[in-house]
């Protein structure tokens, strides 16, 4: 270097947000009327003007140049303040690019080293209220979705009872909103499931009948639905999931005449919006191996029976629960690994699985003692807990099971009948099968990363863990997925909900996908939140 050459610093900006170098990840900010942006040295305030530019971000990527007003701070002229020319508050569900060039020059000279471009997306003050969300001007664009409401037709022994009461109030709150076009119940509406093992399902009645008196257990949340339907404004759409596996078309409609049905195979259903190709809503028990519907008793049944083993477990940890867990006393049969093919391991691995939960959730009854008294899709009769364990033949080792026998052996074929995208090896289906996170990853598996999907956000129930997550595809495209939750505090009554907010059009807003909580007392928490642009 000529020791004559004079070092020149370099200016270095910061802002009191946080910001993404991504346009296709933007920052989520809390909405403000303006931004503060602060540089390592005081300014030249006549280089400001052409240097700071602030650009809307549509949702097709285009950018439109804003119109803005640039101040500095009264107490520091290395710090400057960005609002909009009409002093609004930037628009919520707009995401915006901050560039700045080395037009800008402090006042002994310096520049920045290299352009400084930043990307931040205001996120939605929302809200259930009359009024609505105002930068959304009373149009009706929200989808919200809810899922594990588990209405169930005896007090004694459901879960919902504490929360009755905060659900018919969101319900209420729902249907005022100006701005809520769609309400989406995915999956574990109705609950046949969650019933002591020891009781006829139906109380020597018929599905019917329980449907109905599920309607009267729980009247002010039906009655609350039903308000919505006839109104007319909000479409209310339902998505089976496991515990209702069995509830029909006819059974539902007649106890919530107008609701719209997304329904697949028997069973099953997904749901993606008519203007809305980018989305997919569906329970998520498709891709579990102990609650998706399983064939395999229909050499029993005589019917087409589709109960998987998880409706068993269930019967039996509900009996567990009511009980209080009672310790066992008799051990369990053991069933050793044995060499006769993979089979015979996914088998003993099944059976591993079966004694995990056999051991959190115990009941007083022996093994043997025949006690599941079902009275549901063809099984007539009662059976033991011993049914449904694998067992071993202590001569050749051999481990086989009455109950869902061939359940191993038809998991390829089954998932194919459940219309399963792509395929779960068989061992990860049967160990991981209990596991939320699981089920979160298939969210990737079957759609983010599958060629032949088109959907960029997916909302999951059935886990009862709510939570977002991001991901980007082999494209560089945002992804979201969100496990819509259920009630996550029975004391406090506090539920979770997943939000939907989607483009209008290419040159429109980015698509929102935001997870919130909601109280008895009626307040709103937002727990996560993401944009997404390129949708259209």
């Amino acid at each position: 270097m000529n020791s004559k050459e004079i070092f020149k610093p370099m200016l270095n900006v910061e802002t009191d947000i946080p910001l993404s170098g991504k346009i296709e990840d933007p920052s989520i900010i809390d909405p403000t009327e303006k931004l503060n942006v602060v540089f390592s040295e005081n300014l030249d305030m006549n280089t400001v003007s052409s240097g700071i530019k602030l650009y809307k971000v549509k949702s097709n990527g285009k950018e439109i140049e804003e119109d803005i007003i640039i101040t500095s701070n009264e107490n520091s002229s290395s710090s400057l303040y960005i609002s909009k020319s009409n002093n609004t508050k930037f628009t919520e569900g707009e995401e915006y690019k901050l560039h700045i060039t080395g037009e800008v020059e402090s006042v002994s000279g310096s520049s920045l080293k290299e352009e400084f471009t930043s990307y931040f997306a205001v996120d939605y003050l929302f809200n259930l209220d009359s009024k609505g969300i105002s930068d959304l001007n009373n149009e009706r664009n929200v989808l919200l979705c809810i899922s594990d409401i588990h209405l169930g037709a005896n007090d004694s022994y459901v879960e919902i009872t504490k929360n009755r009461n905060a659900l018919v109030k969101f319900l209420d709150q729902v249907r005022i909103s100006p701005n809520v076009k769609e309400l989406v119940i995915a999956g574990d509406f109705i609950d046949e499931w969650f019933i002591p093992m020891n009781m006829d399902t139906f109380n020597g009645k018929t599905q019917r009948d329980f449907v109905k008196a599920v309607a009267v257990n729980n009247k002010p949340v039906i009655d609350a639905f039903n308000c919505i339907i006839t109104d007319g404004e909000i479409k209310v759409t339902y998505v089976p999931g496991n515990h209702d596996l069995l509830i029909n078309s006819e059974y539902i409609q007649s106890i919530m005449p107008g609701i719209f049905e997304a329904r697949d195979v028997k069973g099953l259903g997904a749901y993606t919006p008519a203007d809305f190709p980018e989305i997919v809503i569906e329970h998520g028990h498709r891709y579990n191996f102990y609650c998706a519907p399983d064939f395999s008793n229909r050499s029993i049944t005589k019917t087409d029976s589709i109960l998987p083993p998880g409706y068993i477990f269930t019967r039996m940890a509900t009996s567990s629960v009511i009980q209080g867990r009672p310790k066992r006393d008799d051990p369990l049969p053991v069933v050793s690994k044995n060499e006769l093919g993979e089979v015979q391991y996914f088998y003993f691995l099944y059976w591993n699985v079966w004694k995990d939960l056999i051991t959190d959730f115990p009941v007083k009854e022996g093994l043997d003692e025949n006690v599941i008294n079902t009275n549901i899709d063809g099984f007539t009769g009662f059976y033991s807990i011993s049914d449904v364990l694998p067992y071993q033949d202590p001569d050749n080792g051999y481990i086989d099971v009455k109950l869902h026998n061939g359940v191993i052996e038809g998991w390829d074929e089954r998932q194919t009948n459940n219309l399963v995208p792509v395929k779960i090896p068989t061992a990860e289906a049967v160990l991981k099968g209990d596991l939320a996170s699981h089920l979160d990853d298939q969210s990737a598996v079957q759609y983010f990363n599958n060629p032949d999907s088109n959907k960029r956000i997916v909302v999951f129930g059935h886990s009862h863990e709510a939570r977002v997550i991001t991901s980007f595809n082999e494209k560089q495209e945002k992804n979201v997925y969100i496990n819509s939750g259920t009630w996550i505090d029975k004391n406090e009554c506090t539920m979770t909900f997943a939000v939907i907010i989607p483009p209008k059009s290419e040159d429109s807003v980015p698509a929102y996908a935001g997870l919130y909580q909601y109280s008895q007392r009626g307040d709103i928490k937002k727990l996560g939140s993401e944009v997404l642009t390129n949708l259209k």
